[in-house]
């Protein structure tokens, strides 16, 4: 049997303290009931479905948001005491941002325009006030704490994910911070992967040029965040392995050689050495420069680096340069390829490349050698051919196509006509340049920029 009671007021019977329900007890609303004269408490009823595209927000909720595009929320219409609340729940607002629009002409914080939250883990609470200033973020969290992982967090370069692997690539100088090194399983998940490239050198100039050698390659593939790595990736030799402490590492990115030209002046047509890439202990040696022409008599040899360029391909022989200058375990690249001394017309030597040295050049028609093969990774999630030699530019009475190396092309011979100048090689890819074809208008080809690519377990 339910008994009711019918009161039109509950006053106190001395003091000023009114106390309904007992210890122990709960005194609540019916269903579809209000209240008045208590006022709000500040909090919302969270609904722990989240939102995944464009809604109305009704008062006195809370929403969490887990968008793949940007989408908005509608609030109500405003009344003095209404509150609504929303919580980045993917911790991507700033990918994707939520835009909080008001009803009508409403105002958002005295603006009667729309809100924008694009910080990750963004959260905000909304009380509408009054006509002035409309709703009022009287609550704003930018946390994206999600307990802390116990792996490596870092920041620097451009980041990416494969899998449960973080990676950061440098195409240029920066820094690679560590703010939190891993507690779990701390020996091998402090250990990191990474690519270290250097800049390729430039091809030579003038008259049938010695190919760019690559940048030096080094790699070490860590088991903690394992992935295909080139067949002279180092994690067997305990120097080259880099376990990371919560500081800062300054990266260095090596530029590309600049090219030979065309000038007759003795020496003036070879290219230049690329630059030097570094992170932490490792150290990668630019490539070593293409051979020039420089118009009679015996030539020089291809520059030595991290891989050597190659030599020049008239007037006399011309030997390619040592690659894994200064020498590693395992090494850093190869030698670059040389030209012939027989008689007849001959092609520039092919730069060395990351796994392959570059080919000699052959006698007439005089052909150039091909660039050496470079250095396949799978670091990024992609496999890619890094650190290809130069190839070396054709003689002048070669027509046939020019050698594809792993990094420019050498140029095409031409006779009468001037000859074609070899080709760049690609840039962030440590590629030597290729070698000049075989006219003395010819120029070379500049060398690829280097690379830093560091990967490890983030989760």
């Amino acid at each position: 049997m339910t008994s009711t009671i019918k009161v039109n007021t509950i006053t106190t019977e001395s003091g000023s303290t009114l106390t309904i329900g007992g210890c122990g007890k709960t005194v609540a609303l019916a269903s579809g009931a209000s209240q008045t004269g208590f006022g709000r408490s500040g909090s919302v009823n969270w609904q722990t479905t989240p939102k995944t595209a464009t809604f109305t927000a009704a008062d006195g909720e809370g929403y969490f948001i887990n968008q793949s595009s940007a989408i908005t929320m509608n609030l109500p219409a405003g009344s003095p005491g209404a509150i609504v609340a929303v919580s980045d729940y993917a911790r991507n607002f700033a990918t994707y941002n939520l835009t909080i629009s008001p009803n009508g002409s409403e105002k958002i914080g005295g603006q009667a325009q729309d809100a924008k939250l694009d910080i990750n883990g963004q959260a905000a609470t909304f009380v509408y006030v009054d006509a002035t200033k409309g709703w009022v973020n009287v609550q704003n969290a930018e946390d994206t704490e999600t307990g802390i992982p116990p792996f490596i967090g870092a920041t620097g370069g451009t980041i990416t994910e494969c899998g449960n692997d973080r990676i950061h690539t440098f195409t240029g100088p920066g820094t690679f911070t560590v703010n939190r090194i891993a507690t779990c399983c701390a020996a091998v998940n402090n250990l990191v992967s990474y690519v270290v490239i250097a800049g390729g050198g430039g091809g030579g100039g003038y008259y049938a040029g010695g190919g760019g050698g690559a940048g030096g390659y080094r790699e070490v593939v860590s088991p903690g965040s394992p992935y295909t790595g080139s067949p002279t990736q180092g994690y067997p030799t305990p120097g080259n392995r880099i376990t990371v402490t919560a500081t800062s590492f300054p990266i260095t990115v090596g530029g590309g050689g600049t090219a030979g030209g065309d000038s007759s002046a003795s020496g003036a047509n070879n290219g230049t050495a690329g630059g030097t890439s570094t992170f932490s202990t490792i150290t990668s040696a630019g490539g070593g420069f293409g051979v020039g022409h420089s118009g009679g008599g015996t030539q020089p040899t291809g520059g030595s680096g991290g891989s050597g360029g190659g030599g020049t391909g008239n007037c006399g022989a011309s030997s390619g340069g040592a690659g894994n200058t200064p020498p590693v375990t395992p090494a850093q690249g190869t030698n670059g390829g040389n030209a012939q001394a027989s008689p007849g017309d001959r092609g520039g030597g092919g730069g060395g490349g990351g796994t392959a040295a570059g080919s000699n050049g052959t006698p007439s028609p005089g052909t150039g050698g091909a660039g050496g093969v470079g250095a396949t990774s799978s670091i990024n999630g992609t496999p890619t051919v890094r650190a290809g030699g130069g190839g070396g530019g054709n003689g002048q009475s070669s027509t046939s196509p020019a050698p594809a190396g792993g990094g420019g092309k050498g140029g095409l011979g031409s006779s009468p006509a001037p000859g074609a100048p070899g080709t760049a090689g690609t840039d962030n890819t440590g590629g030597g340049g290729g070698g000049a074809g075989g006219a003395p208008t010819s120029v070379g080809g500049a060398g690829g920029s280097g690379i830093v690519i560091i990967r490890y377990k983030f989760q």
